[in-house]
Protein backbone atom coordinates (compact mmCIF):
# COMPACT_ATOMS: atom_id res chain seq x y z
CA UNK A 1 0.00 0.00 0.00
CA UNK A 2 0.87 3.37 -0.31
CA UNK A 3 0.81 5.86 2.53
CA UNK A 4 -0.33 5.68 6.03
CA UNK A 5 -3.53 4.40 7.26
CA UNK A 6 -6.05 6.95 7.56
CA UNK A 7 -6.55 8.62 11.09
CA UNK A 8 -9.43 7.12 13.77
CA UNK A 9 -12.25 8.62 14.90
CA UNK A 10 -11.84 8.38 18.41
CA UNK A 11 -15.07 8.73 20.65
CA UNK A 12 -15.98 8.21 24.59
CA UNK A 13 -18.63 6.89 26.43
CA UNK A 14 -21.24 9.06 28.05
CA UNK A 15 -21.16 5.88 30.63
CA UNK A 16 -17.50 7.85 31.58
CA UNK A 17 -19.09 10.93 32.43
CA UNK A 18 -22.54 10.09 34.26
CA UNK A 19 -21.59 13.08 36.61
CA UNK A 20 -21.95 15.48 34.21
CA UNK A 21 -25.05 16.97 32.23
CA UNK A 22 -25.17 15.45 28.89
CA UNK A 23 -24.69 18.84 26.99
CA UNK A 24 -21.90 19.32 29.29
CA UNK A 25 -20.52 16.13 28.76
CA UNK A 26 -20.88 16.40 24.66
CA UNK A 27 -19.31 20.15 25.01
CA UNK A 28 -16.41 18.59 26.42
CA UNK A 29 -15.57 16.06 24.31
CA UNK A 30 -15.68 18.62 21.52
CA UNK A 31 -13.61 20.72 22.66
CA UNK A 32 -11.41 18.23 23.39
CA UNK A 33 -11.47 17.29 20.02
CA UNK A 34 -13.27 13.74 20.02
CA UNK A 35 -14.95 13.30 17.03
CA UNK A 36 -17.63 11.19 18.40
CA UNK A 37 -19.72 10.20 21.26
CA UNK A 38 -20.86 6.33 22.49
CA UNK A 39 -23.93 7.59 23.86
CA UNK A 40 -25.22 4.87 26.80
CA UNK A 41 -28.97 5.29 26.81
CA UNK A 42 -29.92 5.63 30.62
CA UNK A 43 -31.72 7.37 33.09
CA UNK A 44 -29.12 10.35 33.74
CA UNK A 45 -28.55 11.18 29.94
CA UNK A 46 -31.16 10.17 27.39
CA UNK A 47 -33.37 7.95 29.42
CA UNK A 48 -35.36 5.70 27.30
CA UNK A 49 -37.98 5.08 29.07
CA UNK A 50 -38.50 8.85 29.86
CA UNK A 51 -41.79 10.27 28.36
CA UNK A 52 -41.58 12.43 24.94
CA UNK A 53 -37.96 10.21 23.81
CA UNK A 54 -38.94 11.53 19.83
CA UNK A 55 -38.73 14.94 21.59
CA UNK A 56 -35.65 14.67 23.42
CA UNK A 57 -33.66 12.76 20.98
CA UNK A 58 -34.48 15.40 17.61
CA UNK A 59 -32.98 17.87 20.71
CA UNK A 60 -29.85 15.62 20.87
CA UNK A 61 -29.24 15.15 17.62
CA UNK A 62 -29.11 19.05 16.87
CA UNK A 63 -26.69 19.40 19.57
CA UNK A 64 -24.33 16.40 18.35
CA UNK A 65 -24.37 18.07 14.55
CA UNK A 66 -23.64 21.36 16.07
CA UNK A 67 -20.39 20.12 18.02
CA UNK A 68 -19.54 17.64 14.81
CA UNK A 69 -19.74 14.89 16.39
CA UNK A 70 -21.07 10.77 15.67
CA UNK A 71 -22.64 8.85 17.86
CA UNK A 72 -22.74 5.33 18.36
CA UNK A 73 -25.97 4.23 20.84
CA UNK A 74 -24.94 1.97 23.53
CA UNK A 75 -27.21 -0.53 25.69
CA UNK A 76 -24.85 -0.52 28.56
CA UNK A 77 -26.46 1.06 31.08
CA UNK A 78 -27.00 -0.96 34.44
CA UNK A 79 -30.23 -0.61 35.92
CA UNK A 80 -32.36 1.01 33.12
CA UNK A 81 -34.84 -1.84 33.38
CA UNK A 82 -34.34 -3.38 36.66
CA UNK A 83 -33.46 -1.25 39.39
CA UNK A 84 -32.49 -4.34 41.57
CA UNK A 85 -30.61 -6.33 39.17
CA UNK A 86 -27.64 -5.23 37.28
CA UNK A 87 -28.24 -5.85 33.57
CA UNK A 88 -31.45 -7.70 34.20
CA UNK A 89 -33.55 -8.54 32.58
CA UNK A 90 -31.93 -10.13 29.70
CA UNK A 91 -31.99 -11.64 26.34
CA UNK A 92 -31.45 -15.19 28.15
CA UNK A 93 -33.84 -14.29 31.06
CA UNK A 94 -35.86 -17.31 31.89
CA UNK A 95 -39.47 -15.59 32.06
CA UNK A 96 -40.25 -14.87 28.56
CA UNK A 97 -41.90 -11.15 29.51
CA UNK A 98 -37.97 -10.48 30.78
CA UNK A 99 -36.63 -11.17 27.25
CA UNK A 100 -39.01 -9.39 25.57
CA UNK A 101 -38.73 -6.41 27.60
CA UNK A 102 -35.31 -6.06 26.90
CA UNK A 103 -35.90 -7.09 23.17
CA UNK A 104 -38.13 -4.13 23.23
CA UNK A 105 -35.68 -1.51 24.36
CA UNK A 106 -32.80 -2.94 22.00
CA UNK A 107 -36.11 -1.98 19.46
CA UNK A 108 -36.26 1.36 20.78
CA UNK A 109 -32.57 2.23 20.81
CA UNK A 110 -32.49 1.28 17.64
CA UNK A 111 -35.19 3.49 16.16
CA UNK A 112 -32.79 6.67 19.05
CA UNK A 113 -30.22 5.85 16.54
CA UNK A 114 -31.95 6.26 13.01
CA UNK A 115 -33.10 9.76 14.43
CA UNK A 116 -29.77 10.45 15.91
CA UNK A 117 -27.73 9.36 12.09
CA UNK A 118 -25.96 6.76 14.58
CA UNK A 119 -23.65 4.59 12.92
CA UNK A 120 -24.49 1.13 15.07
CA UNK A 121 -26.22 0.07 18.04
CA UNK A 122 -24.35 -1.86 20.28
CA UNK A 123 -25.75 -5.09 22.45
CA UNK A 124 -24.74 -8.05 24.57
CA UNK A 125 -25.93 -11.22 25.39
CA UNK A 126 -26.15 -11.26 29.55
CA UNK A 127 -25.37 -14.01 31.20
CA UNK A 128 -26.36 -17.32 31.52
CA UNK A 129 -28.99 -17.73 34.58
CA UNK A 130 -28.06 -20.41 36.81
CA UNK A 131 -29.47 -23.92 36.15
CA UNK A 132 -29.81 -22.85 32.36
CA UNK A 133 -28.47 -25.80 29.64
CA UNK A 134 -26.38 -23.63 27.56
CA UNK A 135 -28.84 -24.81 24.15
CA UNK A 136 -31.19 -23.41 26.22
CA UNK A 137 -29.77 -20.11 26.43
CA UNK A 138 -28.90 -20.17 22.87
CA UNK A 139 -32.35 -20.72 21.75
CA UNK A 140 -33.52 -17.67 23.96
CA UNK A 141 -30.57 -15.20 22.56
CA UNK A 142 -31.34 -16.31 18.99
CA UNK A 143 -35.49 -15.87 19.73
CA UNK A 144 -35.35 -12.67 21.52
CA UNK A 145 -32.59 -10.86 18.93
CA UNK A 146 -34.83 -12.07 15.63
CA UNK A 147 -37.52 -8.70 16.51
CA UNK A 148 -34.26 -6.53 17.13
CA UNK A 149 -32.45 -7.59 13.75
CA UNK A 150 -35.82 -6.89 11.77
CA UNK A 151 -36.15 -3.86 13.44
CA UNK A 152 -31.96 -2.62 12.67
CA UNK A 153 -32.99 -4.17 8.90
CA UNK A 154 -36.19 -1.64 8.93
CA UNK A 155 -34.10 1.51 10.21
CA UNK A 156 -30.68 0.68 8.26
CA UNK A 157 -28.90 0.75 11.31
CA UNK A 158 -26.06 -2.21 12.23
CA UNK A 159 -26.73 -4.04 15.43
CA UNK A 160 -23.43 -4.40 16.76
CA UNK A 161 -23.25 -7.42 19.69
CA UNK A 162 -19.93 -7.13 21.80
CA UNK A 163 -18.69 -10.38 23.18
CA UNK A 164 -18.61 -9.92 27.10
CA UNK A 165 -16.82 -11.43 29.76
CA UNK A 166 -18.83 -13.96 31.71
CA UNK A 167 -21.68 -13.62 29.51
CA UNK A 168 -23.07 -16.63 27.45
CA UNK A 169 -21.57 -14.84 24.34
CA UNK A 170 -18.10 -13.88 25.43
CA UNK A 171 -15.28 -14.50 22.79
CA UNK A 172 -15.16 -13.89 18.68
CA UNK A 173 -15.95 -17.66 18.46
CA UNK A 174 -19.23 -16.86 20.06
CA UNK A 175 -20.20 -14.55 17.94
CA UNK A 176 -19.61 -16.58 14.76
CA UNK A 177 -21.89 -18.93 16.05
CA UNK A 178 -24.33 -16.83 16.66
CA UNK A 179 -23.73 -15.32 13.20
CA UNK A 180 -24.51 -18.46 11.74
CA UNK A 181 -27.30 -19.40 14.16
CA UNK A 182 -29.41 -16.87 12.91
CA UNK A 183 -28.65 -17.55 9.14
CA UNK A 184 -25.92 -14.44 9.01
CA UNK A 185 -28.04 -11.63 9.19
CA UNK A 186 -26.73 -8.40 6.90
CA UNK A 187 -27.54 -5.77 10.11
CA UNK A 188 -25.67 -8.04 12.38
CA UNK A 189 -22.56 -6.82 13.44
CA UNK A 190 -19.94 -7.05 15.93
CA UNK A 191 -19.11 -4.38 18.54
CA UNK A 192 -14.67 -5.72 19.49
CA UNK A 193 -14.12 -4.41 22.69
CA UNK A 194 -10.07 -4.12 22.69
CA UNK A 195 -9.51 -4.93 26.53
CA UNK A 196 -11.83 -7.67 26.29
CA UNK A 197 -9.42 -9.20 23.53
CA UNK A 198 -6.48 -8.93 25.56
CA UNK A 199 -8.65 -10.30 28.49
CA UNK A 200 -9.71 -13.81 27.39
CA UNK A 201 -9.10 -14.05 23.54
CA UNK A 202 -5.97 -16.88 22.55
CA UNK A 203 -5.05 -13.69 19.85
CA UNK A 204 -3.52 -10.69 20.29
CA UNK A 205 -5.88 -7.73 20.65
CA UNK A 206 -3.77 -6.53 17.03
CA UNK A 207 -5.06 -10.38 15.83
CA UNK A 208 -8.40 -10.01 17.03
CA UNK A 209 -8.99 -6.90 14.68
CA UNK A 210 -7.68 -8.22 11.86
CA UNK A 211 -9.70 -11.17 12.11
CA UNK A 212 -12.78 -9.38 13.27
CA UNK A 213 -12.73 -6.80 10.40
CA UNK A 214 -15.36 -8.03 7.94
CA UNK A 215 -18.13 -7.89 10.63
CA UNK A 216 -16.47 -4.68 12.62
CA UNK A 217 -19.59 -1.77 13.40
CA UNK A 218 -18.57 -0.19 16.70
CA UNK A 219 -14.99 -0.54 18.38
CA UNK A 220 -14.57 -0.10 22.44
CA UNK A 221 -11.40 0.54 23.87
CA UNK A 222 -9.66 1.11 27.25
CA UNK A 223 -6.65 -1.00 28.42
CA UNK A 224 -6.81 -4.57 30.57
CA UNK A 225 -5.02 -7.19 32.20
CA UNK A 226 -4.93 -10.45 30.63
CA UNK A 227 -7.75 -12.82 32.73
CA UNK A 228 -8.97 -9.58 34.92
CA UNK A 229 -11.92 -8.42 33.32
CA UNK A 230 -11.16 -4.60 34.73
CA UNK A 231 -11.49 -2.11 32.26
CA UNK A 232 -8.44 0.40 33.05
CA UNK A 233 -6.93 3.84 31.89
CA UNK A 234 -4.79 3.64 29.39
CA UNK A 235 -0.96 3.20 30.93
CA UNK A 236 -2.24 0.31 33.35
CA UNK A 237 -2.68 -3.06 31.57
CA UNK A 238 -0.69 -4.68 29.39
CA UNK A 239 -1.93 -3.67 26.03
CA UNK A 240 0.48 -2.36 23.39
CA UNK A 241 -1.63 0.30 21.52
CA UNK A 242 0.28 1.28 18.50
CA UNK A 243 0.15 -2.55 16.95
CA UNK A 244 -3.93 -2.73 17.68
CA UNK A 245 -4.41 1.10 16.01
CA UNK A 246 -2.22 0.20 13.35
CA UNK A 247 -4.45 -2.84 12.37
CA UNK A 248 -7.77 -0.68 13.12
CA UNK A 249 -6.83 2.13 10.47
CA UNK A 250 -5.70 -0.94 8.13
CA UNK A 251 -9.51 -2.52 8.04
CA UNK A 252 -10.86 0.52 6.65
CA UNK A 253 -13.47 0.76 9.64
CA UNK A 254 -15.27 3.86 9.62
CA UNK A 255 -16.99 4.01 12.66
CA UNK A 256 -16.15 5.50 16.11
CA UNK A 257 -13.33 3.88 18.45
CA UNK A 258 -15.02 4.70 21.99
CA UNK A 259 -12.92 5.09 25.23
CA UNK A 260 -14.84 2.27 27.31
CA UNK A 261 -14.66 3.75 30.99
CA UNK A 262 -17.65 3.09 33.01
CA UNK A 263 -16.08 2.59 36.40
CA UNK A 264 -14.23 6.04 36.25
CA UNK A 265 -16.92 8.47 35.94
CA UNK A 266 -15.25 10.51 39.34
CA UNK A 267 -12.50 11.27 37.21
CA UNK A 268 -14.53 11.70 33.40
CA UNK A 269 -13.25 15.46 32.55
CA UNK A 270 -9.46 14.71 33.41
CA UNK A 271 -9.28 11.22 31.79
CA UNK A 272 -11.36 12.14 28.68
CA UNK A 273 -8.48 14.59 29.05
CA UNK A 274 -5.81 12.10 29.11
CA UNK A 275 -7.06 9.74 27.30
CA UNK A 276 -7.28 11.44 23.91
CA UNK A 277 -3.44 12.81 24.76
CA UNK A 278 -2.35 8.84 24.75
CA UNK A 279 -4.47 7.76 22.00
CA UNK A 280 -3.00 10.15 19.79
CA UNK A 281 0.23 9.75 20.23
CA UNK A 282 -0.27 5.93 20.42
CA UNK A 283 -1.68 6.55 16.68
CA UNK A 284 1.63 8.65 15.69
CA UNK A 285 3.87 6.47 16.55
CA UNK A 286 1.43 3.52 14.37
CA UNK A 287 1.95 6.08 11.52
CA UNK A 288 5.70 6.09 11.83
CA UNK A 289 5.87 2.31 11.15
CA UNK A 290 5.02 3.29 8.12
CA UNK A 291 7.26 6.37 7.59
CA UNK A 292 10.24 5.34 5.34
CA UNK A 293 13.81 6.57 6.09
CA UNK A 294 14.44 9.26 4.21
CA UNK A 295 14.81 9.43 0.38
CA UNK A 296 12.84 6.21 0.59
CA UNK A 297 9.30 4.80 -0.41
CA UNK A 298 6.87 4.24 2.13
CA UNK A 299 5.66 1.10 2.59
Amino acid sequence: MTGAPAPIRFGYGTNGLTDLRLDDALALLADLGYEGVGLTLDHMHLDPLAPELAARTGRVARRLAQLGLGVTVETGARYVLDPRRKHGPSLLDPDPEGRAARADLLVTAVRVAADLGAHAVHCFSGVTPEATRADTAWQRLTEAMTPVIGAAATAGVPLAVEPEPGHLLSTLADFHHLRRALGDPAPLGLTLDIGHCQCLEPAPPADCVREAAPWLRHVQIEDMRRGVHEHLPFGEGEIDFPPVLDALAATGYEGLTVVELPRHSHAGPDLAERSIRFLRAAESRASDRHAAPAGGERC
